[in-house]
């Protein structure tokens, strides 16, 4: 593996420890105080120093030296994490991300940006809080003057009032002596190669106790013999502290690889005089020194008193060396017998570890190039078209149908379709990477609209395949951009209209019929129908007395070159955002839906599919063409009888299922396959229920069978046409177009498709 290969790896690790960061911030924004949450931001940052530092990144190690500074101020709990705070290190995490990319992609940054955050993040390790997440001051105290002293007699004396419970306060026995450690830290020079500082590592250790410190220089070679790159020092420390080995150890976790580390506990000095101490009670019960030890109910009664008196017996244990010898000497005489006498509880404790260990463990995994996935996924792909292919010559030229060829080939088409799922499954991702970069967007915009924003996301576990995450990363953007500059009023208006001045955007993802639905909804003012109809006739897009319904017009905000910004800004106003996230929609397969509400905000929904590899669906005819209906759509198929379908208008028919009426389709008369209607009679009705136009019964002429299909993009290979969503390769060689049921279903309700980009007309 080759330097680049190392770096490359570095970068992708940077983008995991990005998202942690980015996560942990908004947790912290959100109000969570978890010491945990603390140290993972913590250690996001200074992982990506420490690697940085390896690679020579010098201003990437730079900004994150003073990021991680600040952060530790905040671990230490020296600094609050108020939203000011907060707000400087978000943008500080945006800065983070940008240096990152810039290393890898060879780009620059704003160094007037990092600059000024590395200013401010100065500034909050300094205890220059910002006026509004400072902490709150102390009450002043009641004077005790403004209360009337006690009356003072003839004699001249005045009582003084005191309490008894100093007393109990004075007699109470000193405090415990603490441990002493004694540490020994001698740093490698791959610490240094990886950004770490020996000096904060000895600041951290500092504050778990009393710390005396000594360097070692014996090593330090002559000047001619001095290497810049090596360590030569170390140190030797001793550390009084109750917090225990394994805190200190944690000081050192991050570079425990990097250096030798030798920690011991050092007994009491009085005890290694060799002074007597004074005897000291020491509640111990000789029983367990017993080879058969009888637990009792007096015993267990003990052992409850002497458990409430818990602390009583540190103090004196711990005041008394000797005696904490004899109780440590007596527990390990007793470990043996006890373990001997108990194999099944032992047992017990070490299967607990071991699931406990189980269950920390990381689940292991592997980074494998995109490419080879895509072309694992292209060879599964033309697997699953030869299988069809040789399934359907054996149909043709066996008539036995129980053959021992039949039932291979049964096996084959389950074994092919394990092999899908299994493959399809190693490209699916969740959102949340692409629902995280959304949150800088929005903050990026409310400060240039002066805007206050809150993002809140859901279902960001939701998996959907990684070339439908890595192409909603635009519309998405442009989407936000909307809501805040359109959508959301700023604060004077939201407060004028009863509402909080910080608005509200929900980002929100589910599975749903097979499919991914994505919603975007904001609490502002709605869609201006008004001044959107205006913009259109002013633009010629509409006729000036065109009757529109308020769907269809709030549709034509997708035109290109339409907007509705007064003027022109760095954020809106040029009219090609929404245009661009209806084409990228319509180039993954999806469609997009808006419903909004003056006064109270608009909600825009995406639904996707789940994959661009493969579908489930049922292969039907329609005047004689073959084509494939999406299996997730069809919700039962049914022989229509003639006392069940009933005209009304022109041409309108209705089928009636169990007492209800349902809309019948003749998608061949939609497509143009015929001039005129086919008798519903001779055909078979699919009901189908789509996104946004309930349910209707699309009328075909017959089902050939339900069968997986390969999809393959109509628009890459010829042009989109409307009622057809893409394409597949049959079992026989042909090629069957993929039916769109949602437009067919929009097409039902009277948006004709264009005649120009019909099926008749591709031929």
């Amino acid at each position: 593996m080759d330097m680049n290969e190392i770096k490359e790896i570095f970068f992708q690790e940077c983008e995991e420890q990005l998202a942690e960061l980015e996560s942990g911030l908004l947790k912290l924004n959100d109000g969570d105080r978890d010491p945990e949450t603390v140290n993972a931001v913590f250690r996001a940052v200074h992982s990506i120093k420490g690697g940085a530092g390896a690679f020579g990144l010098d201003d990437l190690v730079s900004f994150a030296h003073v990021f991680e500074t600040t952060l530790d101020c905040v671990r230490s709990n020296r600094l609050d994490p108020g939203p000011e705070v907060l707000k400087v290190m978000l943008k500080s995490a945006d800065v983070l991300a940008d240096l990152t990319n810039a290393a890898r992609d060879g780009g620059s940054v704003d160094e007037a940006r990092s600059r000024q955050l590395i200013k401010e993040l100065e500034a909050l390790a300094n205890g220059e809080v910002p006026q509004a997440s400072a902490a709150p001051a102390e009450p002043v105290a009641k004077p005790v003057a403004a209360v009337a002293p006690p009356p003072v007699n003839d004699e001249g004396f005045q009582p003084v009032a005191f309490s008894f419970d100093d007393f109990d306060a004075a007699e109470e026995p000193p405090l415990m002596e603490m441990p002493t450690y004694e540490i020994v830290f001698k740093p490698k020079s791959d610490l240094y190669a990886k950004g770490n500082e020996a000096t904060l590592l000895l600041r951290d250790l500092s504050r778990l106790g009393e710390m005396s410190i000594h360097c070692d220089m014996g090593a330090l070679p002559t000047l001619d013999r001095l290497s810049p790159e090596s360590a030569y020092f170390f140190w030797k420390i001793s550390l009084k502290t109750d917090k225990g080995e394994d805190a200190i150890r944690t000081v050192f976790e991050f570079a425990e690889w990097d250096c030798d580390l030798e920690i011991s506990l050092i007994e009491d000095e009085a005890a290694q005089s060799g002074e007597e101490l004074p005897m000291q009670p020491v509640p111990f019960d000789l029983s367990i020194l017993d080879d058969e030890p009888a637990v009792s109910v007096g015993v267990v009664e003990e052992e409850e008193q002497l458990a409430s008196q818990q602390q009583d017996r540190d103090a004196a244990v711990s005041a008394a060396g000797t005696a904490s010898n004899v109780l440590q000497m007596a527990q390990s005489a007793a470990r043996a017998p006890a373990e001997k006498a108990a194999p099944a509880a032992s047992a017990a404790a070490q299967s607990a570890a071991a699931q406990q260990a189980a269950a920390s463990a990381a689940t292991p995994t592997i980074r494998v190039d995109l490419d080879r996935v895509d072309r694992l996924i292209n060879l599964v792909g033309e697997l699953v078209i030869n299988q069809a292919m040789l399934s359907q010559s054996v149909v043709e030229n066996d008539t036995n149908g129980t053959s021992s060829i039949n039932m291979g080939l049964e096996e084959l088409q389950q074994l092919t379709r394990e092999i899908q799922d299994s493959v399809m499954a190693i490209r699916a991702q969740p959102v949340k990477p692409v629902f995280q970069r959304m949150s800088r967007i929005v903050r990026e915009i409310a400060d240039m609209t002066g805007k206050s924003v809150r993002l809140i996301t859901e279902g960001e576990n939701t998996e959907v395949d990684k070339t439908v995450i890595d192409k909603l990363a635009e519309p998405l953007t442009h989407m936000i951009r909307n809501a805040v500059d359109h959508g959301l009023e700023t604060p004077e208006k939201r407060l004028a209209a009863g509402k909080s001045a910080e608005g509200t955007v929900r980002l929100t993802a589910k599975h749903r019929s097979g499919r991914i639905v994505i919603e975007l909804a904001d609490d502002g003012a709605g869609i201006n129908r008004e001044k959107v109809r205006q913009k259109a006739i002013d633009n010629d897009l509409i006729a000036a007395d065109a009757n529109l319904s308020d769907e269809e017009i709030d549709n034509l905000i997708f035109h290109a070159g339409f907007s509705t910004a007064d003027k022109i800004s760095d954020i809106s106003g040029r009219g090609v955002g929404m245009d661009v996230v209806k084409r990228s929609i319509q180039a993954l397969g999806g469609r997009i839906n808006i419903s909004s509400k003056p006064g109270h905000g608009s909600v825009f929904t995406m639904s996707l599919p789940l994959t661009l590899a493969v579908l489930d669906g049922m292969v039907v005819t329609v005047a004689n063409q073959t084509l494939v209906v999406p299996l997730t759509a069809i919700v039962e198929t049914l022989q229509p009888e003639a006392s069940a379908i009933h005209s009304f208008g022109s041409n309108q028919r209705l089928i009636s299922i169990r007492n209800s009426f349902c809309p019948l389709v003749d998608v061949g008369r939609i497509l143009n396959f015929r001039a005129i209607q086919a008798n519903p009679v001779e055909g078979v009705a699919l009901l189908v229920e789509s996104e946004g136009g309930g349910q209707r019964a699309l009328m075909v002429d017959a089902i050939q069978g339900q069968r997986q299909v390969v999809i393959k993009s109509l628009e890459a290979n010829y042009t989109h046409v409307p009622g057809i969503a893409a394409a597949t390769i049959l079992g026989d060689g042909r090629v069957a177009l993929i039916l769109d049921v949602d437009a067919i279903v929009a097409a039902s309700r009277g948006h004709s498709l264009k005649p120009e980009m019909s099926l008749a007309a591709v031929g």
